[in-house]
């Protein structure tokens, strides 16, 4: 369930397909008859895919997974992944072997697919927090080893993988897909277009054209800007900007241009992991690789979200953490939160010390020190047009600050602000977090999460505790003036979304 645009979301996922089909082709695709499968059930319900559990009489189980109505870009995300998760598996990597696919709902179905193995285990995500030290160590090893693996193989241009069959079947039926891609050494592979989720964002799915920038309508308001539109010239300005200075942006270490690979999404649910006689984990499967990206390595470098601790300012994160000498003084409350904080720092310390240990590519990208920069102005000038420009032009401000830094000298930076602007645009961004981390508070008072979602069985009382949110909030307007923003711009009330997708 979701605490805004409910109906919405559920309309985006409501699959239709033919059941008794879909099973035919599962049972084929595995050489069975459609008779051996006794049983059918949901597995799982994510962001873009709902995945179903088909088990045979004889024990065999298998998964299907089909993309929501929403997911996009439907064809090359599932021709991608199947690619993807294949030559990532010739190479030692654990990805599930695909047994069947539809990149297209042109079969007996009637929807796009994916068969593959289920693999046994479970998920880290469900023994996460009970993770002691010396697992954290091996599971960070593991994932180390596995990414040092895919990070070697080498690419001969950016983009996402596919099979060549499935990108020139693409080029025949598509006009804006004019060649079959850039081929690697193994023929039945090559590089085709970037499947990056940023990129087929809203109306960007519908161009016939690259990947490039694009406007689409604006996204509500936002407080720090007084509710007012923000004009795409804006925008457009500040693209002209990072023109100017992307050239400049490659590090001069090649080793760190090189094109590679990497999971897109490196989360504990996607990584499956399994108890040996002795106790010890083992990672057994990596899953979910939907809208992975082959790029530059600097700019695929960094630490996955969740495995990361980088808003822990009060931490080193060079030093090994420890918990404090008073622990045991502490009450519960306390006991808990220092627990947390330190199982954080674990996570993070020893995926840095195992990654500078068994990946030392990865490690030399990752202590670039203008490497986060790097990235921050990648994503924020290829992100799509939402109603603000404030992120990249900080962004930019931040690079003329650091020009010498980043680029190793050479000529002056081509891009020059007026310090008036500056310090306006810095104002604006302190405001616009403080705004941020407040409605980031309100998804934790009614336990929801980034997208709204929350579990069906506390749905009623996070509605509850929306509304009491937003009685508190008129509560505390100064004016009706005030109070007719309030009910204008709630953050948490449902929205017409076509007015900035």
């Amino acid at each position: 369930m979701f605490s805004f645009n409910d109906d919405l979301r559920h309309a985006e996922r409501r699959l239709v397909f033919k059941v008794d089909e879909l099973c035919r082709l599962a049972a084929e695709a595995v050489h069975r008859s459609p008779d051996d499968i006794i049983h059918l059930e949901k597995l799982a319900e994510g962001g873009f895919n709902r995945t179903f559990l088909i088990t045979m009489r004889c024990g065999f189980r298998m998964v299907a997974r089909i993309p929501y109505p929403v997911t996009i870009p439907k064809y090359f995300a599932v021709a991608s992944e199947v690619a993807t998760m294949d030559l990532l598996r010739s190479f030692g990597l654990p990805t599930p072997e695909v047994y069947g696919y539809s990149p297209t709902p042109d079969n007996a179905a009637g929807i796009e697919y994916i068969f593959m193995e289920f693999i046994q285990g479970i998920s880290l995500s469900d023994i996460w927090f009970g993770l002691g030290e010396g697992e954290i160590i091996s599971i960070s090893h593991q994932l180390a080893e596995f990414e040092s693996k895919m990070m070697s193989i080498a690419f001969p241009a950016g983009g996402s993988l596919y099979y060549t069959k499935d990108l020139e079947n693409a080029a025949g039926s598509t006009s804006w897909v004019s060649s079959p891609g850039i081929t690697l050494e193994d023929k039945r592979f090559c590089v085709g277009p970037d499947t990056s989720l940023h990129l087929w964002y809203g109306k960007r799915s519908q161009l016939d054209l690259d990947r490039g920038p694009y406007e689409v309508p604006k996204q509500p308001s936002r407080e720090a800007y007084k509710y007012q539109e923000q004009p795409p010239s804006d925008h457009i300005e500040n693209l002209d900007r990072y023109l100017l200075i992307a050239s400049s942006l490659i590090p001069r270490n090649p080793a760190l241009n090189q094109f590679r690979i990497r999971h897109p999404d490196l989360r504990p649910s996607n990584i499956i992991v399994s108890r040996s006689p002795d106790s010890n984990l083992h990672v057994v499967g990596l899953i979910d690789w939907q809208h992975t990206s082959i790029l530059p390595l600097f700019l695929l470098t960094g630490i996955p979200q969740q495995l990361q601790n980088h808003a822990d300012i009060a931490w080193q994160s060079i030093m090994r953490p420890s918990l404090p000498e008073n622990l045991d003084d502490l009450d519960e409350t306390q006991k808990s939160s220092e627990m947390e904080l330190y199982r954080r720092r674990l996570v993070h310390y020893h995926y840095v010390k195992n990654t500078e240990e068994y990946n030392e590519l990865h490690y030399a990208a990752l202590t670039d020190l203008m490497g986060v920069l790097r990235r921050r102005l990648f994503l924020h000038a290829s992100d799509p047009w939402e109603g603000e420009t404030l992120a990249l032009k900080v962004a930019l401000i931040q690079a003329t600050k650091n020009w010498k830094t980043l680029t190793g000298g050479g000529p002056p930076c081509p891009v020059v602000f007026d310090p008036d602007d500056v310090h306006e645009t810095m104002k604006l961004d302190a405001e616009q977090k403080e705004s941020d981390e407040a409605l980031e508070a309100c998804m934790k008072v009614i336990g929801s999460g980034a997208e709204g979602w929350v579990p069906a069985e506390h749905y009623e009382e996070a509605m509850a505790r929306s509304k009491k949110l937003k009685e508190d909030g008129l509560a505390a307007a100064e004016s009706e003036e005030e109070r007719a923003q309030v009910v204008a711009h709630w953050p948490l009330d449902d929205m017409d979304e076509e007015e900035y997708m």
